[in-house]
């Protein structure tokens, strides 16, 4: 293994999001990168063993959307009721067809690789979250500690 190192902070919870630092991480992994994601406030649902992730355009307007929606459909509307359930299904549909993983195969493919996943132990606390709902064999620290590793690493990366 060499002793290059790779830090993420991963701070987002939805599926668009789910994506960057289980892709990257997986990659630096199987480069040899010593690799750590830090998980924080809505990130910890990337934790979570059961997944229940979700897409919305709304907030996001670099999104493409299916059909030129982007072009015609006004961006207020895509608030309405049941459109987030929408984007997910067309997301996770369009995904299947391209052959791309899915987040908890990238996610068990990093836990395969020895990447460290850590949470946010204040997190927890603030979102008094339950920590059986989280994954098996996850660390639990505060920003101190991931910084001896991050202070350190030739990576870092906030996503």
């Amino acid at each position: 293994m060499s002793d290059k190192t790779l830090a993420i902070i991963a701070t987002k919870g939805t599926l668009d999001w789910a994506y960057p630092p289980f892709i990257l991480a997986s990659t630096a992994a199987a480069l040899g990168y010593r690799t750590q994601i830090f998980f924080t406030f809505y990130g910890l649902q990337l934790l979570k063993k059961n997944l229940n992730l979700k897409v919305s355009s709304l907030g996001n307007p670099g999104m493409p959307m299916p059909m030129s929606m982007d072009k015609w459909f006004p961006t207020v509307l895509q608030a309405l009721p049941g459109m987030e359930s929408i984007m997910t299904a067309m997301m996770k549909s369009k995904m299947r067809k391209k052959g791309i993983a899915t987040v908890e195969t990238l996610r068990d493919t990093c836990i395969e690789a020895e990447v460290k996943l850590i949470a946010c132990q204040m997190t927890v606390d603030l979102f008094d979250m339950e920590t059986n709902t989280l994954l098996n064999g996850i660390d639990y620290a505060g920003a101190a500690s991931f910084f001896e590793f991050a202070g350190e690493s030739d990576v870092n990366l906030f996503i």
